[in-house]
């Protein structure tokens, strides 16, 4: 049994959805439940995992423990190069597109000025815009990153290209990433991981 400390909608959602398609258990605490939240993670960032006692954070970390301790074809253990491309996978979506739209983030709560953050706003779109084409690109050949089955950069990928609809830009969305994000959102631990986080309340 795994406890997971999210935020609703948060990088942690591809988290529980990797619990879930590895069939364990997982149980959600909201970070806004927990009174001092940096007493178990002094960066205050989810997702953070307790497993035992082990307490694991930062996102691309926790993937690679997970896939690695409940071995799966998400991330392949005798194929060295399949294993280093699902690695890099999980590295671009979490040091690379997630901040790409953590941008957008920074912008709305530290800009006061309209124009300034709309202009703010434009160029992390465009920013976003030209690396969902280097996905399309990658996507040239396979319907995922992980060839044939969804993986969990997938998965990642999936869940911050629901951010963009919360602000006033224009993120265009390929069409190749587009049928490889509807199948991952359509997953049945996806609809559950989304259903599980709505029916955690807020506030213990």
């Amino acid at each position: 049994m795994y406890t997971l400390y999210f935020v609703p909608g948060a990088c942690s959602l591809a988290t529980q959805v990797v619990l879930r398609e590895l069939g364990q258990d997982v149980t959600l605490i909201q970070k806004q439940q927990v009174a001092d939240f940096t007493a178990i993670n002094p960066a205050g960032t989810v997702p953070v995992v307790i497993d035992g006692d082990r307490t694991l954070s930062e996102g691309a970390a926790v993937m690679i423990y997970l896939l690695t301790k409940h071995q799966s074809p998400m991330l392949p253990v005798y194929d060295l190069t399949a294993r280093q491309q699902a690695i890099q996978d999980i590295m671009f979506a979490n040091a690379t597109m997630h901040p790409a739209y953590g941008r957008l983030f920074f912008a709305l709560s530290a800009i006061e000025n309209q124009t300034q953050r709309q202009a703010f706003f434009d160029s992390a779109a465009t920013a976003i815009n030209q690396l969902w084409l280097v996905v399309e690109k990658r996507l040239e050949s396979s319907p995922f990153l992980g060839g044939e089955q969804v993986s969990a950069a997938d998965i990642m990928l999936a869940v911050y290209s629901r951010w963009g609809a919360s602000f006033p830009v224009s993120i265009v969305i390929p069409e190749k990433v587009q049928f490889m994000i509807d199948h991952v959102i359509a997953m049945p631990n996806f609809q559950k991981a989304l259903q599980a986080e709505q029916a955690v309340p807020e506030f213990a």
